[in-house]
Parts: structure tokens; sequence; C-alpha cells
């Protein structure tokens, strides 16, 4: 409640007190009564996909109003979300009044700013503090680093602020960071540079993000009547997608339930799916152990899938070992198997969506109600270019379409000044990117050469450079980048246009800026990339793939209702539809083998309730897919299924592939197994790498088109002058020299070559 608020003001209305009103009781079912009315001691509510939560949420905070001698300031909810917040006080209004909206209600951000700013001089902060936002926190960390005699492009400011975020999640300050992932950075200046940032913070009177709890735990920690204020205060805590809390969160969670131990979490532990950014799946698991006496309630009666889809998910999430466990059932229809379907390649995988939508489509479902769930962002180019082609329209959610994305349209502006010169727009985009030292005050100085000489920027910086109107680092890299432009116009007729955009990638240092950044979305801005350049290669010249990325944007301003929804699983978490397609259950990409190397068990855990999300977001239908080929950043590929292909129950699965592993006949005669199956395509697995490899080398040497591709890039940690290394287009030769990450190689068939290190692999 505000500080401000009158108790007394409740006095003026003499009315009798009205009865209260218990019939939200009624529509609940026995699982989600006993989560309302547990209201004593703390609790876990698992509540299973499709469950209800929220009517158990809402139900709860009136029936703790009509039941117990507690007014609603006294009454904390926590959620993640400001929508999630709001509709829960709005839901909760219409049930008790307008007395819902003095329940103390929020994300765990805006809690943490409503009592810093009440308490904000025992931190030595004044109450008007400032939150700066992402920009400003790279900004002032990149001057910190500077400042300290570091490179900030062999140390990005972007992947210190992931390794303090990460510090902040687990809520220690700077003196408590000891011996701890990212304490390494920088030749061991990471902490140092925490501190040091922590500082200015203070002394600038701000705070980031991370700090909003950091600091609330400092106070609590520091001032121990001023938790004893709260404890008191709220005597009941209600917790929305508990499994997604992190370190700070829980620590803040067990500090203000010390009290009353009133607290209620509700959450679901097959549905943690958020590891990588601080979730901690363990803080569910240990409720009990934290809570003593706690009742554990599960909700399992799922009103949103039929029973084909939950036996698929059941069936999948079982192999879990870190789980409390439930099994979700429905009281519905029994609704269709979930389909299994496998493809020669991804192209195929693409098509075959494409054409389940438009036969959905006739029988009357709307493409609205349909989504395709992808593990990795790059895997949406394919979908969008067989959706563009047939005319399917579709809307990317949680995200940008693959061409609209920042690190794409960075590109495209290198490739629209190759192709046209005088595209001043896309010159003014890339001519300081990567940071090049060419800040707004020489970007003036080129617009006021180019409107005294009549030149557009990039023939002004021509002559710029030729004239001596810049001096020291301006100079040297606006000739730098001058000449680059030239040399990329020189080849463009000369090499095939993935080839041409892998340089422009090297030579500008573009590339190299996300590989050296260290941040969670570096990786797949990664991935983008160098499926931009296998999109690039599909096409004979620049300016052809220009003209179909315009058309494609063009198209893309089309905003109406009825699209299908692309997005990734973790953006799909939440979300509900009649039709779900899950491409790419295949080994290496789901579960993803990146997650597999760096976190073993844990991550295979997470992948698979990654996989359980993924299913339980259908209603009415399922379709899962895996490709035997895959061309992944240009170099074809060969995979098993998923192993969650072999989890899944056979009982609900219909496999429409040729001699399906979960076929009616199989399943009757008992001649096939998946064990079985997938022996049969390890068997094959040698057939198709030499098909793939042929493949390869037709599409180098006798295609009527110049095609190239990237390989994997390599990541053992650098290659030796002498070793010999595999590139996807040029084929095997050996390293001759090395200048950092650029190799000189004597290639066996395509002779001396000057690649980067990241596009070969050793052989």
């Amino acid at each position: 409640m505000d500080d401000s608020f009158d108790i007394a003001s409740f006095a003026g209305n003499t009315g009798a007190p009205k009865a209260p009103d218990f019939s939200y009781l009624d529509a609940l079912n026995e699982g989600q009564r006993a989560a309302v009315e547990a209201l004593d001691g703390p609790v876990l509510v698992l509540a299973g996909a499709g469950t209800g939560k929220t009517r158990v949420l809402v139900s709860r905070l009136a029936h703790i109003l009509n039941m117990r001698d507690v007014r609603p300031w006294e009454i904390l909810a926590v959620t993640f979300t400001n929508k999630a917040a709001a509709e829960m006080q709005e839901r909760t209004a219409d049930l008790v009044g307008p007395q819902a909206i003095e329940i103390k209600l929020g994300t765990f951000h805006a809690i943490g700013v409503w009592l810093l700013r009440r308490h904000a001089e025992l931190l030595d902060l004044s109450t008007s503090f400032t939150i700066l936002d992402t920009d400003d926190q790279l900004r002032l960390l990149k001057q910190i680093m500077s400042e300290g005699g570091v490179d900030t492009k062999k140390w990005p400011p972007r992947a210190m602020a992931a390794i303090i975020d990460r510090w902040k999640d687990k809520g220690l300050r700077p003196d408590q960071v000891s011996g701890t992932g990212g304490s390494e950075f920088a030749d061991g200046k990471g902490i140092a540079f925490y501190k040091r940032y922590q500082q200015r913070l203070a002394e600038q009177n701000a705070c980031d993000f991370g700090d909003l709890l950091l600091h609330v735990l400092t106070l609590f920690q520091k001032h121990p009547d001023i938790l004893s204020l709260y404890q008191q205060r709220f005597k009941y805590i209600l917790v929305d997608e508990y499994q997604d809390t992190n370190v700070a969160q829980y620590l803040l969670l067990r500090l203000l339930a010390q009290r009353h131990r009133n607290i209620c979490c509700v959450g679901d532990d097959d549905q943690s799916i958020y590891g990588w950014r601080g979730a901690e799946v363990g803080n569910i698991l240990k409720f009990e152990d934290d809570f003593p006496g706690a009742r554990v309630i599960r909700l399992e009666r799922n009103y949103r899938s039929t029973s084909h889809i939950l036996g698929a998910a059941s069936g999948l999430i079982a192999q879990n070992e870190g789980r409390l466990g439930k099994t979700l059932y429905t009281e519905d229809n029994e609704g269709a198997p979930v389909t299994l379907k496998s493809h020669w390649d991804g192209q195929s995988e693409a098509r075959w969506v494409a054409e389940e939508i438009e036969a959905l489509e006739r029988k009357g479902t709307r493409t609205k109600d349909m989504a395709i769930l992808v593990r990795a962002s790059f895997q949406t180019r394919d979908f969008e270019e067989c959706f563009l082609s047939l005319g399917i329209k579709y809307r990317v959610i949680g995200g940008l379409r693959f061409y609209e994305r920042r690190e794409i349209r960075d590109v495209l502006a290198y490739l629209r000044v190759i192709n046209q010169p005088d595209d001043d727009l896309a010159f003014e985009r890339i001519y300081n990117l990567p940071k090049r030292g060419l800040g707004e005050r020489a970007l003036e100085k080129l617009r006021e050469i180019g409107r005294g000489a009549g030149l557009s920027l990039s023939r002004a910086a021509d002559f710029a450079v030729e004239q001596g109107f810049f001096k020291g680092k301006a100079h040297s890299s606006l000739k730098e980048l001058s000449e680059n432009f030239h040399n990329w116009r020189a080849q463009q007729d000369l090499v095939a246009t993935d080839e041409l955009v892998e340089t422009v990638l090297e030579d500008s240092g573009y590339f190299d800026m996300w590989q050296q950044d260290t941040s969670t979305e570096a990786e797949g801005k990664r991935e983008n990339l160098k499926e931009l350049i296998r999109a690039v290669g599909e096409y004979e010249s620049l300016s052809q793939f220009l003209e179909h990325v315009s058309l494609v944007m063009e198209n893309n301003a089309d905003k109406g209702d009825d699209m299908v929804s692309l997005m990734t699983l973790h953006a799909a978490k939440g979300l509900e539809y009649d039709v779900i397609f899950l491409p790419g259950w295949e080994e290496g990409l789901f579960p993803h083998q990146r997650a597999l190397d760096e976190n073993g068990v844990k991550a295979l855990e997470e992948e698979r309730r990654l996989a359980y999300v993924g299913i339980t977001r259908a209603k009415k239908r399922c379709f899962i897919s895996h490709a035997s080929n895959r061309r992944i950043h240009g170099q074809w590929q060969s995979s098993l299924p998923s192993r969650f292909v072999d989890e899944l129950p056979k009982e609900h699965i219909a496999d429409q592939s040729e001699q399906g592993l979960y076929s009616t006949t199989a399943r009757q005669t008992g001649e096939s197994s998946f064990s079985s199956w997938r022996s049969r395509e390890t068997s094959h697995l040698a057939e198709i790498l030499n098909r793939n490899a042929q493949r390869n080398e037709r599409l180098v040497d006798n295609s009527t088109k110049p095609v190239s591709r990237t390989p994997a890039t390599n990541e053992n940690g650098g290659l030796a002058v002498g070793s010999r290394i595999f590139h996807q287009k040029f084929g095997y030769g050996r390293i001759l020299r090395k200048d950092g990450p650029k190799l000189e190689i004597a290639f066996e068939k395509a002779g001396m070559k000057k690649v980067m290190e990241q596009f070969v692999q050793a052989a």
C-alpha cells in the first residue's frame, strides 16, 4: 500500500459489511480447491501445463481475504512479468472488489524498486536514483575497462556485463566473488572491474537491474530491523513461476517468509527452461527442505491438450531424474496421436510442414491457431523462404524475422554499399560498425564533403582519403574501409556470392566482433550470420539476392491477424495453439550439442524439459519431425534422430515415415521397434555421409552457378602452423602461416588461400 494510505478512511462506510462470496470455489476441481484452501504454512503447488494455475492463484488471493484477518497490503504476490501481474490483479478484483488494488503485487524487480526507494539512504543512494538501461551499462563498463588498460575489442564490455549479471543473479557483491565463473575475465581483472563498476554506479546515484534485488538483499542483511518490518507486514506470500527463480530471488523470498511461513509457491519443475539466464530448478526441487512441513499439491488435470498429446509429453519427461513427479491427464477426448515424420533434408521438412498447414487450413483450422517451434533461431529461414514462395502468411513471435534481425541488417548494409555505392542510409549504418574510431563528428564531416562535392557518403569517403581531409586514426580507419569496399566490388563478379559475404565478414571484423562477444545472445547471432552466408549462396549474383530481400521485406509489411506463428521453443512458454509443429528433432540440434558439452546431464534434462514444453503447447494436434541431412551454416550434416524421439511412448505416436518405427503394421506384428530402427539408421550413416560428400563436391565443381558453404566454426582453441585442415569449399589443405585468426593455407586442389580460422576444422 502507499505510505499515505489512511486505514481510517474505511470508517466512513457505515453500511453492513458485505458477506463474502465463495462461488469461485465451485469452479475448481479437487486439486485446485485443495491448493486454494491450504492457506496456512508453506505450500508448493506443482501446476502442470494447462492445469489452470492462474485461476488457482487468483482464487487463493480471494480466499485469503475472505477467510483470514488480513488486510490486502499484508499480502505480497510476485510474478515474472508485468502482464501477469496486471491480469492477476484484475481477476482478483472481479472476485473481491476494489480492495484487490491494495495487494502488493508485481514483478521481482518492481518490488525491489519499491523497497529501495523507501530505504535508499541506508544504501548511500537518494530516493531519486536512476536505473540504467543496457546501453548506459555498457558505456560505463567500457569507460572503466579502458581506464584499466584493457583492449575492449579482445575483452568486450558486453561480456563483462553478462558476467556481472550472473554474479548479481547469484546474490554476490564484489567482496563475495571469489574463484567463481568469470573472475578470470580480462586476465583476472573481472572482480576489480565489478568493484569499480559498483563504485561508479553509487557515485552517479544509479543502479542497474541486477542491483534492484542485490541491494535489497544487502539492505536486509545489514539492517535486520528493516527486514523484521517487512517480515511482520507480509503475512501471506504468493509466488508465480517459482521454477524460474534465480538465487537472488530465492534468497529474498526465504528472508521475507521466515516469520509467518505462509508462503505459497506455484510452479512446474518440468517447465524450468531458463537455466542459461540464471534460473535454478533446484529452488523448486528443495522446497520441502527449505520449509519443513510444507504441503505439496499437484495439479494434474489438464484443460488444454488431448490425451495422446499429454501421454507423449508425460512419457518423455518421465526420463528426467531431477523432478518431483506428476502425470498429466485429461477427461476430454483422446484426439489424434502425435505425428512423427522423418525427412531427407531440412528443405523437404519445411515443404512438408507447409503442406500440412494448407491441408489443415482447408479443413477449417485457422493459420493463427498453428505454430512452429524451433530449437535454434537460424532454423526459421527455411520456413520463412518456403512460406513466402507459397503465400503462407506468418509472424515471428518473441523475435524478428530473419532479415529483420540486427546482425543480418548490418551485413545487408555492407552488401548494399558494395552493390550500390550511393546508398547513404546503408553506409551510415556500418561506417563505424564494428567500432573503428569514426564517430558522429567524422560522419558529419563526410556529409559536408559530400554536399560540397555532390558525392554520396561512400564516394565522399574515397575523396576525403585521397585529399587527406582526416588525420590520425580517423584517416587510417577510413582508408581501410574505402579500400575494403573497392576490393569487395572487384571480387563481386569473380567469386561466388557466399564467398564474397564470407570475405566481407572476415575483412570488416564484423564476425570477429560477435566471436569475441561472450553474452548469451552472441551465439545465436553467429549462427544467423552463417545462415546468411548459406542464404546468399543460393543466388547467382549479389544484386539478385538483394532484390529478393527487398521483396521479402515488402511482404513482411502485411500485418494481418490470420498468420502462422513461428518462434523458438523458449519463446513459446506460456502460449498455446490448436496445432504445433516441432521440427529439427536431431541429435546435436535438439538436444543442442553445445549445451550438452558445457553442462552435461544437467543440460540434457533442461533440453528434455524444453521438448516437454513444446509438446504441451498443442491443444489438438502435434507434429514432430527430423531430417537425416541438414544444411547448417552452409555445411551438409548428417545426423540421427534425437534421443527424445526414442523416448516418446509408441502408443501415442503415429509415424508417417517410410518403414515407420511406430507404423500400425509394426505395432501389430512386433517386427519393428525404435531400437532396431535406430540400428538400421546407424548402419546407413556411412552411406549417407558418402552421399553428402559427393553432393558437396557436385555443388562446388559441377553446378551451373557458383555455390560456396561455410564450414563449422573451429572451436578447439587454435590450429598450429603445419596442421592439416578441411574447408567445406576448398577441401583439404595445410596451414603455412598464421596471423592471429587469419590463416594462409595451401589447399590440395584450390591452391593458396587466405581464410579465417573459424571457417576451417582440423582434418
